[in-house]
């Protein structure tokens, strides 16, 4: 994707398989949101190939939209809508969306039916911000930094509703934290590119944060911990008192690649 001579995205390489949940994360102004806009029709691309759900988000019609499902950071619909009314004029867009009561019943929602959206709280808002998202029975499913200013309880909540979903989710996040307790899979996007795509434990290997080995006698960062492990163990002809072995956070290996991508 370029504007004029600047290219914002250089090459994304991405592939998502059915049923996956892929957390896209990268600093701000690496590309996730036009990446995003792209995969949704949203924006047209300079150059490359883009398929989502067998078509070209180019060409996508309105059938092809009623598989995607968009939950934004925020929506700007009128406080002075009540929760079910909202959800049921958005269902009726659909051809075979989620019954009302039935996806409110599984969100937790039954009792605010009849509740101004504006009375909510932030984890009750949320929570609909879900039941519009998937109340067409999405194949595909945006998450666009989907806690932003969420307490600790609501962030929990939220994420034990979102790994009982089951669909597909692209989730975009600057929670690194969230990112490793839902993604199955994290892209890290950097300067227009992907610099890496794996598992949390891949990204860990990939980048080669180094892991901190620490027993009786002292510490050590070392990226091989088991060779020490087993060094220490040979040292001490058994055992080794209060060994501990602490592998990298996503953070610290998120870190790490950001740090070698700008030195």
């Amino acid at each position: 994707m370029a504007y004029g001579k600047r290219e914002v995205l250089t090459g994304v390489d991405l592939r998502i398989s059915a049923g996956e949940t892929v957390a896209l994360l990268g600093p701000n102004g690496a590309g996730k949101t036009t990446t995003i806009e792209i995969m949704q029709g949203f924006r047209r691309r300079s150059a490359g190939d883009v398929t989502v759900l067998g078509t070209d988000p180019e060409k996508g019609d309105e059938t092809w939209r009623g598989r995607l499902g968009t939950v934004l950071q925020s929506w700007r619909d009128h406080p002075r809508w009540e929760v079910g009314t909202l959800l049921s004029q958005i269902a009726a867009h659909y051809p075979s969306p989620w019954d009302s009561d039935e996806l409110l019943a599984a969100l937790g929602l039954t009792a605010q039916a009849k509740v101004k959206i504006g009375m909510l709280s932030g984890g009750q808002r949320r929570r609909l911000d879900v039941a519009l998202g998937i109340v067409g029975r999405p194949e595909l499913l945006f998450l666009d930094e989907p806690t932003t200013g969420f307490d600790p309880e609501a962030r929990r909540e939220f994420h034990e509703l979102i790994r009982g979903l089951d669909t597909t989710i692209l989730l975009t996040t600057h929670d690194l934290a969230e990112a490793e307790r839902l993604a199955d899979r994290i892209a890290v996007l950097i300067d227009g590119r992907i610099a890496v795509y794996g598992t949390p434990e891949e990204l860990a290997r990939a980048v080669q944060a180094p892991s901190v080995v620490s027993w009786q006698d002292g510490s050590t960062e070392t990226h091989d911990p088991s060779q020490l492990a087993w060094e220490l163990h040979q040292k001490y002809g058994g055992p080794v008192p209060a060994l501990e072995i602490r592998r990298p956070t996503l953070e610290e290996s998120y870190l790490s690649l950001i740090e070698r991508s700008v030195a």
